[in-house]
């Protein structure tokens, strides 16, 4: 794979390239319409397909927050076309690195010394890279060790590459742009967070030893000494990335045993730590040879204030969303439907949530769930197309519940997705032994 041996830090620099990734995509367009004529019937999968492809290799360049923003999309399977999730995919893992003498300059200004001085051997060749790091092996006193590296400038571009893709991310979600800052705000907070690798270690330790009780699950060991704000480092974990494993032949025992682990995992740290490793995408965790599973990069850490979990989790009961007087005064309490709200957006939003809340709650409202039952996801790409091509929605203020629903649905729709992909059989409630 190709090098890089510099990333645009400047907002100018930034910016000029999504403007040359703009004029591609209104090539792309020009194109399509032009064989349209010809065609009538032409449906819009090379389209989708030369635009994915267009805007991911303009991100890929830049790393960052706009690489990350495409990471977060890639997760959402049942909101983008089949092309842009599979091209967004390949930000998770698969972008290209810093070339070796970049990594060199890049670890000496950060660590104020060169790998050589400090690891016993460094491969100078990264193993991953990923939108905001890329990922080093080492050998320390006979110790396999994973050097994450951060690129340069990714820290000091959130701002301006957000202020980048807002102008997409509004009319993709139907934002009014002043009442939208709660939401940018928050991921703006979160993707800081992110490229703070003190905060990063810390709560990898943290949340370590919290889960250290769950069966079936393991961690790296950090070094603090070996590790600065945008470096760290990290004992080498062997596995297979789930998203790689998902694509071998497993046995169905298998599948529900990670699974289960990883709701158990997530399940302990909403209700157990009211904080939860919100970035649950197939990079983020590996399968070992023995069958069990690593979670590894704690950079995005959701914390959950009981004003949200209360109200949250309430309106997942069954017996909840059956009653609606109760279910309504929910929706009030997470800013779903709000005070200045005209009646016919009262009955709109009142009867969207019900009907996708008692879809997606599904799971909780069972002692045991199939999340590889196929009528389950046919029901929400039902639920999503019915939506997504409703025009009443676009007459409507999309700016609809609490910033903190961002990250926790990013953490269901991932997490659901992952137990798919292992068509897992999960005990619902397990989770509670750890408590």
């Amino acid at each position: 794979m190709k090098t890089l041996d510099k990333i645009p830090t400047g907002k100018i620099e930034r910016a000029t390239t999504l403007v040359k990734t703009g004029v591609k995509i209104g090539g792309n367009y020009a194109k399509y319409y032009g064989k349209k004529i010809v065609n009538p019937d032409l449906g819009r999968d090379e389209l989708d397909e030369d635009n994915a492809g267009d805007i991911y290799d303009g991100l890929k360049s830049l790393k960052g927050s706009a690489l990350k923003v495409a990471q977060m999309l890639s997760m959402e399977k049942n909101l983008l076309p089949s092309a842009y999730v599979e091209k967004f995919s390949l930000s998770q893992f698969s972008v290209p690195p810093l070339s070796a003498p970049l990594v060199r300059k890049t670890f000496k200004k950060y660590m104020d010394k060169y790998p050589e001085e400090l690891f016993d051997t460094f491969e100078k060749d990264s193993i991953n890279a990923a939108s905001i790091g890329q990922v080093h092996k080492a050998v320390k006193d006979g110790r396999e060790l994973a050097v994450k590296i951060q690129y340069p400038g990714v820290a000091q571009s959130i701002k301006s590459d957000l202020a980048l893709v807002k102008p997409i991310a509004l009319r993709m979600f139907n934002l009014q742009g002043t009442d939208s800052d709660k939401y940018f705000k928050e991921v703006e907070d979160k993707l800081v967070e992110e490229t703070n690798y003190i905060l990063e270690l810390q709560q990898g330790q943290e949340i370590t030893r919290a889960c250290q009780r769950i069966a079936n699950l393991e961690f790296p060991k950090y070094y603090k000494d070996l590790s600065s704000e945008r470096i760290i480092t990290m004992d080498w974990m062997k596995g297979q990335h789930l998203g790689d494993f998902v694509k071998t032949p497993f046995s169905r025992a298998l599948g529900n045993e990670l699974g289960q682990t990883l709701w158990d995992f997530y399940m302990f740290q909403i209700h157990g730590l009211k904080k939860v490793h919100a970035d649950p995408h197939p990079g983020n965790f590996l399968v070992t040879g023995k069958g069990t599973l690593v979670a590894i990069d704690f950079g995005c850490i959701k914390e959950i204030p009981d004003t949200f979990y209360g109200p949250y989790f309430e309106m997942a009961s069954k017996e909840n969303i059956a009653d609606r007087a109760l279910f309504k005064e929910k929706l009030y309490a997470l800013e779903i439907l709000l005070p200045t709200d005209a009646p016919e957006e009262i009955r709109f939003f009142e009867a969207l949530f019900h009907e996708m809340l008692s879809l997606f709650t599904a799971p909780f409202h069972e002692e045991d769930f199939d999340f590889g039952d196929e009528t389950f996801w046919a029901q929400i790409a039902a639920l999503s197309e019915k939506y997504a091509s409703d025009k009443a929605i676009r007459k409507m203020n999309g700016n609809r519940g609490s910033k903190h629903f961002l990250y926790m649905n990013r953490t269901f729709f991932g997490l659901y997705n992952l137990l798919h992909d292992l068509r897992a059989n999960i005990k619902v409630n397990q989770f509670q032994k750890y408590l």
